[in-house]
């Protein structure tokens, strides 16, 4: 038994069938023999013409003329659009070209298998140095990987054929018939049609033409495409087509299940609040909002939750500190999210596995307009609502705080940073960057105050429920 495992790693095999027009989308599945051992050929006259002859090869490709059985793995059929230059009607005429490919898995083995042939020992080490020079089958975008499967590794894989020549009178349950181009044994390796040239020598009746092959070898297994087509052959000489019976959903991918979250997963606390205004914040005040919103909320805080000493309670979940003034960890801080010109809500979302405190706290919010450098208006903070949702992945969009140029300034802008409320107030440039998605238009956003470290960020948000 000979077995061969075709592997595609761009993840498409491209190829038109015979007899079928490239705009038609239509891909060749599976690959046909007769495409696979001219494949082989062309391998051989262009990287191991030196090393393998013409009886060699003629003899260990004789065998694999039988049409084979096939393994196919799913498949998708598919194409991509070009508009490629034409040139009829000027320089700037194009016409549009289909390029069908059939898509599989990266890491997917299309299996071919020839039950009743056999080859010795040197004639499969030359079939398995063909196989490993050859780079591509179909067109050259479909990169090809082959290797030569061994005699046990064969015998397995030919349980799971799924797709093989249909004999007369018999049909498959949950098949359909294709056509497949293969070779014919008797008549791939003749040369009754491949072309000739004919040299002339002498005149009159000392006349004599000698014809001399135009392919090396000279098999009609080796005629070229376009002489195919110039000499009007319907199909090519020294090819056969054989029905064969594939699966009928071949090219239907079953869609992948995925597991539910575990009831464990950590949960999201969101407070949403709407603004009211007659005029509302431009996106240029949406720091001091977000700053304003924490303010307001850790003064509600620590009025309502005192500490044994009278002072102030202090909110870990507002302020983002521990009771000793020491840092929390980034999941356990909440983030304020101001509005923009697009979006009139302000989001407050906190991890924090205890939130009751800080949830009632939010309900009472019903200010964020502490003291806004020429506010124009002073909006109130109005409770939407109160979600707690299952932690989903949070994108962070920005984070992005680009110092511009001051004015009348030619210096290049600082290329720094601000990324924590521990840096320098020196750090902190006069005037911060933000720019809206699609937008090439860079908008000043004002800092809070001097010596305030502000990081502005843009999260990625769970639709309403």
């Amino acid at each position: 038994m000979i077995g061969i495992s075709l592997g595609f790693p761009s993840g498409r095999f491209h190829a038109t069938p015979w007899g079928r027009h490239v705009n038609e989308g239509a891909p060749e599945w599976p690959p046909s023999p007769w495409r696979f051992l001219r494949a082989l050929v062309a391998t051989w006259k262009r990287k191991l013409d030196d090393r393998l002859g013409a009886a060699e090869v003629e003899s260990l490709l004789r065998p694999l003329t039988v049409p084979p059985h096939y393994v196919l793995p799913p498949a998708t059929a598919s194409h991509t659009r070009h508009f490629m230059p034409w040139f009829k009607k000027g320089p700037q005429d194009k016409t549009l070209v289909f390029d069908g490919f059939a898509g599989l898995a990266r890491d997917a083995r299309v299996l071919l298998l020839w039950p009743d042939a056999t080859l010795g020992p040197l004639q499969r080490d030359q079939l398995e140095l063909l196989l490993r020079h050859l780079n591509f089958l179909g067109r050259a975008e479909a990169w090809c990987s082959a290797r030569l499967l061994g005699e046990a590794e064969a015998a397995e894989a030919q349980r799971e054929v799924n797709c093989r020549p249909v004999t007369a009178g018999t049909t498959v349950a949950d098949q359909e018939v294709v056509r497949v181009l293969c070779a014919d044994p008797d008549t791939a390796f003749g040369n009754e049609h491949t072309p000739k040239v004919e040299t002339v020598s002498g005149r009159g009746k000392a006349r004599t033409s000698v014809f001399t092959p135009l392919y090396d070898p000279d098999w009609h297994l080796c005629m070229e495409t376009l002489a195919l087509h110039q000499d009007k052959w319907s199909d090519p000489p020294g090819s056969l087509w054989v029905s064969y019976a594939r699966p009928r959903h071949c090219f239907k991918i079953e869609p992948v299940r995925h597991a539910l979250r575990s009831q464990t997963t950590r949960r999201l606390q969101v407070a949403r609040f709407a603004l009211d205004s007659s005029v509302l914040p431009l996106v240029t005040e949406t720091l001091p909002v977000a700053e304003s919103a924490r303010l307001v909320l850790m003064g509600i805080y620590g009025r309502q939750f005192p500490a044994p000493d009278g002072a102030r309670g202090r909110s870990p979940v507002f302020s983002g500190k521990a009771a000793d003034g020491r840092p929390l960890e980034a999941m356990a801080t909440p983030i304020t999210c101001p509005p923009t010109r697009t979006a009139t809500a302000a989001w407050i979302i906190s991890r924090s596995s205890r939130p009751r405190a800080s949830t009632s706290v939010s309900s009472k919010l019903s200010t964020c307009c502490a003291s806004f450098r020429n506010a124009t208006a002073k909006p109130r903070a109005i409770p939407c609502g109160y979600y707690s949702w299952p932690s989903p992945p949070w994108k962070n969009a920005t984070p992005c705080l680009c110092a511009l140029r001051p004015s009348g300034s030619r210096s290049p802008p600082s290329s720094r940073l601000v990324t924590s409320r521990n840096a320098a107030p020196n750090a902190i440039p006069s005037r911060c960057g933000t720019r809206r998605p699609g937008s090439s238009r860079w908008s000043s956003v004002r800092k809070w105050r001097d010596g305030l470290n502000v990081v502005l960020t843009s999260l990625a948000f769970p639709s309403d429920r």
